[in-house]
C-alpha cells in the first residue's frame, strides 16, 4: 500500500501540501479558539495561515524561514491597507490594481518575489473578504501574527520536509512505478486480442508517469545530494532504468506482432498494435518469460533490508544471464531480444539498486552477475563533475520580459474585472478579479488562459451546488463547518496537480461553509459567485488577448524550436561521441531536451484540448507530439549508449556513425528553420536507409557486434522519426541525388 501511495504521489509532495496546510490552519483555530476571538477573525485567522503555507516554495529550509519571516511585515500592511480603502471606492480600486501588476511582477525575483507577492495580494483579498475596518486592525493584527506562527510551527516542527528527504521520497516513486510498469508488461504478455488495446494504453500511461517521475527527481538532485559526483551518480541511474524499461516495452510489443513495432506506438494515444503474430499463451518460452518478468518486478520493488538469502540473489543472476548468448532459450528472434532486454533491464535494476540502496552482498554473484558488478564500477569511477559552462541565452528587456508583460495583461484585466464586478455587485466584485488573477498564474498563452477560465468556472458551478447542499446541513454548526473547511481545503491541494476543475469545485464548496460561518450565505450569493467568475475568466482572456498578447501558435512554435535545438544539439553530441569524438555531458544534454519537451506538452494542451472544435487540428498537435518523443527516445538511448564507451568492452567507435547523425542533425535544424520562418526554403533529405550499414541483405546479422546494430537501429528509427515529423510541419522532402 505504501508503493501504491508513492506512485500515485511522487516524493508525496501533494500529501504533504495538504496536511501541511491543514495543520497550519488547524493550529491557528485551536489557539484563536482559546483565545475566544469572533468568528470573523477566525475566518481570517485561518485564510492567513494557508497562504502563509502555500505561498512559500523554495526548496531550503533557511530560504522557507526568511521568506516567512518576510512575509508577515507584508501581510500587516497589505491587509492595513485593505482596511483604510475599503470604503474609498476610487483609491481602493487603484491601489489594487497597482498591487495586482507588483504581485506579478515580483515573480521575476525567483520563489520569493512570487511568494511576496502572493501574500500581500491573497491578505488585501482576504480584508475586503471579512470587511475589514480600520478600528479591527489591532485585533486583524495579532490574528495574522498568529496565524504565520502557527504555519511556521507546521511547517518546521509538525511536517518538517527537506531536499533530501524529499528526494529520497522521490527515489521510492520512481522504484513503485518502475515496478507498475513492469507488472504492465506482464499484463501486456497475457493480454488477449479483446484486452490488448486496454493494456496498451495502460502501458502508455505507465512508461509516461515514470518519465514525469524521473523529470521530478532531475529537478531535485542539485539540492537533496551532498555533492555533485553523487548527484550525476544517481542521475545516470535513473536514465538507464527508464530507457531500459521503455526499451522492454518496446520489445514486447514487437514479439506481440508480426512485424517490427514502431516506436511511435507507444507514444500515440490510440495507435493500435500491429496484428497477425500474437505471442502464444502457452508455448514454453512465453511461460519463462513470464515467470522473468515476474521476478524483475520483484527485483525492482523488493527493499535492500527484506534481501537477505540466496533467493533473491538466484532471481537476480538468472535474469542478468540473458546478457551472455549462451544462455538464451530456444525462441523465435523477437522472443530471443525480449529475453535480452529482461537482461539489460536487470542491469539497470541492479546499478538503480547498488545507487540507492548503497553495496549488495556479492556472495552469490554468478559470472554474468559478476561482469555486470564490474561495468557498473567503471562506470561510476569514469563519472565526473560537468566541465562545460551553459551559455546563457540573454533575457528580454521591458515589456518582452514575460513577468513583465503578464503582470501589464493581468493589471488591465483586472480593472476591467473591477469595472464590471462593481457593476454586478458593490459588495463582492472581488472575486472576478480573484478569477482573473488566478487564470494568469502558471500560464503563457491566451489558449492556456482560455482553458485554465473554462475550467475554473465548471468547478466553480459544480462547487456551488454543493455548497447550498452543505450549508443547508451545517446550519449554526461553527465548528463542524470548520472541520468540513479543513477537508475541503486538504482536498484542494491534494488535487490542484491532477484537475484544476476539481480544486476550483473544492474552494467554492469552501466558500460557501465561510459565508454560512459569516452569517452572509444565500442562494443569490453563490449565484452571484458564479458570475463574478465567468465575468473574471472574460476579463482574463480579453486582457491576454488584446493586451501584449501571446498566441498559442507563436508559444507552441518558440517552444517546438527549442526543443528541436535541443534535440539536434543531443543527437550531434551522441554520434559525434559514438564516432571517437572527445566525451561531453551527454545525460544533462538528454534531461534539457526532456524538459523542453514536457514544457512544449504543456503548451499543446489547449490545441488537444477534447472541447477544441478544431478536430484536424488537435489530431496533428497529438501526433507531432508522439513523433517528437519517439525522436526524444532514441535520442536518450544513443547518449545513454555513448556514455558507455570508455568503460565497456563490447562498444567501440566507428566514425561512420558520423555520417548518419550528421544527415539527421541537419534534416532537424532544417525542420526548426522552417517553423521558426515559415517561408525559408529548408527541406528533408532522404537518401538510403541507415540500416543499410547492417549486413546487406537481412536485418538479423549485425556486422559489428550487437551493441553497434542497436545503435544503428536508433539512428535508423530517430532518421525515421525526423522525415517523419517533416511532413505534418510542412517540410517538403528531397531525395538525395546519390
Amino acid at each position: 500500500m505504501w508503493d501504491r501511495l508513492a506512485a500515485s504521489d511522487p516524493g508525496l509532495l501533494r500529501l504533504t501540501a495538504g496536511l501541511r496546510t491543514v495543520t497550519a490552519i488547524a493550529l491557528t483555530l485551536a489557539v484563536l479558539g482559546v483565545l475566544g476571538v469572533p468568528v470573523p477573525q477566525l475566518v481570517a485567522g485561518a485564510i492567513a495561515a494557508m497562504v502563509a503555507t502555500f505561498a512559500i516554495r523554495e526548496k531550503q529550509r533557511s530560504q522557507q524561514a526568511v521568506t516567512l519571516a518576510l512575509g508577515l511585515p507584508v501581510a500587516l500592511a497589505s491587509v492595513s491597507l485593505g482596511a483604510l480603502l475599503n470604503q474609498r471606492v476610487v483609491a481602493g480600486d487603484l491601489f489594487f490594481v497597482v498591487l495586482i501588476f507588483c504581485a506579478v511582477y515580483g515573480r521575476r525575483f525567483g520563489d520569493r518575489g512570487t511568494a511576496l507577492g502572493l501574500v500581500g495580494f491573497q491578505v488585501y483579498f482576504m480584508s475586503l473578504f471579512v470587511h475589514a475596518t480600520p478600528a479591527a486592525l489591532p485585533a486583524l493584527y495579532a490574528v495574522i501574527s498568529v496565524a504565520f506562527g502557527c504555519a511556521a510551527v507546521a511547517r518546521f516542527v509538525l511536517l518538517p520536509q527537506t531536499p533530501a528527504g524529499t528526494l529520497d521520497r522521490l527515489r521510492r516513486a520512481f522504484r513503485a512505478r518502475l515496478g507498475q510498469l513492469f507488472g504492465t508488461q506482464l499484463e501486456l504478455l497475457d493480454a488477449g486480442p479483446d484486452d490488448v488495446d486496454k493494456v496498451l494504453g495502460e502501458l502508455r500511461t505507465r512508461t509516461a508517469r515514470l518519465h514525469e517521475t524521473a523529470l521530478m527527481i532531475q529537478g531535485r538532485l542539485t539540492d537533496g545530494t551532498s555533492d555533485e559526483a553523487t548527484a550525476r551518480l544517481l542521475q545516470r541511474r535513473i536514465a538507464d532504468a527508464e530507457i531500459a524499461a521503455e526499451r522492454l516495452g518496446l520489445l514486447l510489443l514487437t514479439a506481440r506482432s508480426a512485424e517490427r513495432t514502431d516506436t511511435l506506438t507507444l507514444h500515440l494515444p490510440g495507435a493500435p498494435l500491429p496484428s497477425g503474430g500474437e505471442l502464444p499463451v502457452r508455448d514454453g518460452a512465453t511461460a519463462q518469460l513470464r515467470r522473468d518478468l515476474a521476478a524483475l518486478r520483484l527485483l525492482v520493488l523488493r527493499p535492500a533490508g527484506e534481501a537477505s538469502g540466496t533467493a533473491l540473489a538466484h532471481v537476480r543472476n538468472r535474469l542478468l544471464g540473458y546478457r551472455e548468448e549462451e544462455n538464451l532459450p530456444k525462441a523465435s528472434p523477437a522472443v530471443q531480444d525480449v529475453f535480452r532486454g529482461i537482461g539489460e533491464a536487470g542491469r539497470a535494476v541492479l546499478g538503480l539498486r547498488i545507487a540507492l540502496d548503497g553495496p549488495q552482498d556479492e556472495s552469490d554473484d554468478s559470472p554474468a552477475t559478476a561482469r555486470s558488478r564490474e561495468e557498473l564500477d567503471a562506470e561510476d569511477a569514469a563519472i565526473g563533475g560537468s566541465e562545460e559552462a551553459e551559455a546563457e541565452k540573454p533575457e528580454p528587456d521591458g515589456l518582452g520580459r514575460p513577468t513583465t508583460r503578464a503582470a501589464v495583461q493581468v493589471a488591465v484585466g483586472s480593472a476591467i474585472a473591477i469595472a464590471g464586478g462593481e457593476l454586478l455587485s458593490s459588495q463582492r466584485w472581488y472575486w472576478a478579479v480573484l478569477t482573473c488573477w488566478i487564470v494568469f498564474i502558471n500560464t503563457s498563452s491566451t489558449g492556456e488562459i482560455l482553458v485554465k477560465g473554462y475550467r475554473r468556472l465548471l468547478g466553480t458551478v459544480l462547487g456551488v451546488v454543493a455548497g447550498i447542499v452543505l450549508a443547508g446541513l451545517v446550519g449554526n454548526h461553527t465548528w463542524t463547518a470548520f472541520a468540513l473547511v479543513l477537508l475541503f481545503v486538504f482536498a484542494m491541494f491534494y488535487t490542484a496537480p491532477l484537475s484544476y476543475t476539481l480544486m476550483s469545485f473544492f474552494v467554492t464548496a469552501m466558500l460557501g461553509l465561510l459565508y454560512t460561518l459569516l452569517n452572509t450565505y444565500s442562494l443569490s450569493v453563490l449565484v452571484l459567485r458564479v458570475e463574478e467568475t465567468a465575468l473574471g475568466a472574460a476579463c482574463g482572456v480579453i486582457a491576454a488577448a488584446v493586451v501584449l498578447p501571446i498566441h498559442t501558435d507563436r508559444r507552441t512554435n518558440d517552444l517546438l524550436v527549442d526543443v528541436l535545438e535541443k534535440l539536434a544539439e543531443v543527437t550531434r553530441a551522441a554520434s559525434d561521441q559514438l564516432s571517437g569524438g572527445p566525451p561531453v555531458d551527454l545525460v544533462d544534454k538528454a534531461r534539457e531536451l526532456d524538459q523542453a519537451l514536457a514544457d512544449l506538452r504543456a503548451a499543446t494542451q489547449p490545441l488537444t484540448h477534447p472541447v477544441t472544435p478544431m478536430r484536424s487540428r488537435r489530431d496533428t498537435a497529438r501526433y507531432v507530439m508522439a513523433l517528437l518523443e519517439t525522436c526524444a527516445y532514441h535520442a536518450r538511448s544513443l547518449a545513454a549508449t555513448a556514455e558507455l564507451l570508455p568503460t565497456h568492452p563490447s562498444i567501440a567507435a566507428d566514425p561512420r556513425l558520423r555520417t548518419a547523425g550528421r544527415r539527421i542533425v541537419g534534416n532537424i535544424d532544417a525542420i526548426a528553420t522552417h517553423v521558426a520562418d515559415p517561408r525559408s526554403a529548408a527541406t528533408v533529405e532522404t537518401g538510403p536507409s541507415i540500416a543499410s550499414l547492417l549486413e546487406p541483405g537481412t536485418l538479423r546479422s549485425p556486422r559489428y557486434g550487437r551493441v553497434t546494430d542497436r545503435v544503428l537501429r536508433h539512428l535508423q528509427r530517430l532518421d525515421e522519426a525526423v522525415s517523419g515529423l517533416g511532413r505534418p510541419l510542412g517540410v517538403t522532402p528531397e531525395p538525395r541525388g546519390r
